[in-house]
């Protein structure tokens, strides 16, 4: 295929914007041929010629850097509902959940890279659904693409706002401590380039590795807190204190089966990190050679990760485990490993808040003032537009975290809601997008093409059920007198 870089293009330009072509070369499908697919209702994205350029003066992120990115912004929050999961759901049962959708996200991802190379001027995944769906689908995916990154933002809010309490024993207004990560995280999205994130995630992945390791570390010397103070004076679900520690390999009979689905919808959350993974291929040098390997090396990483960490902590914690996970040692190894974790926390706001912003910049440069040409320039235009948009996010994202203040139910909200779908269930359908027409040539073609069907359907199941679990558990939360949970309250959220 065309080699997709440039010293300063424009990666949304196609053989309309270069008559006279820049090195044309017909792009290849995935497998060297074209498909039968459907007509998309935007023509201008088919059998496009020349190279392909990045208005940002971009693509400058080789394999390393996307990596990091790629780690940055799904091994940070996630990680930390899993050891409670297991202890939920049983040691068994949630290990083969987050192994299985760690494959299943690494098979989603590839699929990715697949539509890139049928249609390189893709910026975002909101492109990938104006070329399957049209206009239709292209409000629709724009508007849950914005608010679901709001909701992960707003998560890392949530969960930055407990280390605060947690580390200066709540000194301020929770609202003040969930507005001081938001303000810091905005400044971080001033930059409108995504190369910055490479460097920033080297920090971020350095935080979570030494967070982890120093709630292990002071969970195998001391043990957890047996008098559970920060599950409220008992386990987490509701075991007596003081009694040796537990794991049950099967599902908690303590849970309900709305608490048990909620668990698994946070596992789902732990992948999260695709749907901004067409953002990242677009300021990539050469995404066709470099993505791929980039994303194998993150999942060979991050899925073992995931189940070591979870198996250490519940193994060190027991019936006393907390969620959000760092929680589980209490006293001084807690607030040291939150203030270590800051990196991470903040590099996820950065990874997800800027390709909030940049979704959101494009259309307003493009369709609104309608001068796509000018999305490099330094002027006040744009600049001011970026700015504003960036405000609106964060402070959209601020609303969020205090009015969804639970750490559990504000992941399972954006699990059911949109990690199914940017996860797994819009990639599968790309899938049937790609091939469509061609889905039943072999065996293995009809293996996929049912394989990816199915999970088309999961999807839309995990959404509905998943939905009314997360909603209810909340409800009960808010309206049970004993839960200091509430909206917008200055109530003490520090786990001890």
């Amino acid at each position: 295929m065309a080699q997709h870089a440039s010293q300063n293009g424009d990666y949304f330009a196609s053989s309309e914007d270069y008559p006279n072509g820049r090195g044309k070369e017909k792009l290849p499908s995935d497998n060297g041929t074209r498909s039968s697919a459907p007509t998309p209702p935007d023509a201008a994205y088919d059998n496009q010629e020349g190279e392909v350029y990045d208005p940002y003066g971009g693509k400058k992120l080789g394999m390393v850097r996307t990596a990091l990115i790629f780690f940055t912004n799904q091994v940070g929050i996630g990680i930390l509902s899993l050891p409670a999961m297991l202890h939920t759901i049983g040691l068994i049962p949630g290990i083969i959940t987050i192994i299985a959708m760690g494959v299943l996200a690494t098979y989603t991802a590839y699929i990715l890279i697949q539509f890139y190379r049928r249609y390189p001027s893709i910026r975002d995944v909101v492109d990938v659904a104006r070329i399957m769906g049209g206009k239709p689908l292209e409000i629709l995916v724009g508007a849950a693409h914005v608010l679901n990154l709001c909701l992960i933002c707003a998560s890392a809010n949530v969960t930055l706002s407990i280390a605060l309490n947690t580390i200066t024993e709540h000194a301020l207004c929770t609202v003040g401590f969930i507005g001081i990560p938001m303000i810091m995280c905005w400044l971080l999205c001033m930059p409108r380039s995504l190369n910055f994130a490479g460097w920033f995630g080297i920090p971020a992945t350095i935080s979570i590795f030494t967070s982890v390791l120093i709630v292990v570390i002071a969970l195998a010397v001391n043990g957890p807190d047996y008098t559970a103070v920060a599950n409220g004076g008992s386990g987490y679900w509701n075991e007596p204190i003081n009694q040796p520690l537990q794991m049950r390999l099967g599902p908690n009979p303590g849970a309900t089966m709305n608490q048990k689905f909620e668990s698994v919808l946070n596992v789902a959350f732990a992948y999260a990190g695709n749907q901004a993974f067409v953002t990242v291929m677009c300021e990539m040098r050469n995404p066709s050679k470099d993505y791929t390997p980039a994303i194998i090396w993150l999942n060979a990483i991050g899925v073992p990760m995931y189940v070591i960490v979870a198996c250490v902590v519940y193994r060190l914690a027991g019936q006393y485990v907390v969620s959000p996970a760092l929680g589980s040692a209490p006293g001084i190894a807690s607030k040291v490993a939150y203030g270590i974790l800051f990196p991470t926390l903040l590099g996820s706001g950065l990874v997800f808040g800027h390709t909030g912003i940049k979704y959101m910049y494009n259309v307003i440069m493009d369709k609104v003032i309608k001068t796509r040409h000018r999305l490099t320039d330094n002027t006040p235009l744009t600049w001011g537009v970026w700015l504003g948009l960036g405000t609106l996010f964060w402070l959209t994202a601020f609303v969020l975290a205090n009015a969804i203040p639970a750490f559990g139910s504000i992941l399972g909200i954006s699990s059911a809601l949109f990690v199914t779908w940017f996860t797994f269930g819009m990639a599968n359908a790309q899938w049937i997008f790609l091939n469509w027409g061609q889905q039943f040539i072999n065996w293995k073609k009809t293996s996929l093409a049912l394989f990816n069907w199915f999970m088309i359907l999961a999807s839309a199941f995990l959404t509905v059920f998943g939905l009314y679990t997360s909603i209810s558990d909340l409800s009960a939360r808010v309206n049970d007198p004993n839960d200091p949970l509430n909206v917008f309250t200055c109530a003490n959220n520090a786990l001890f």
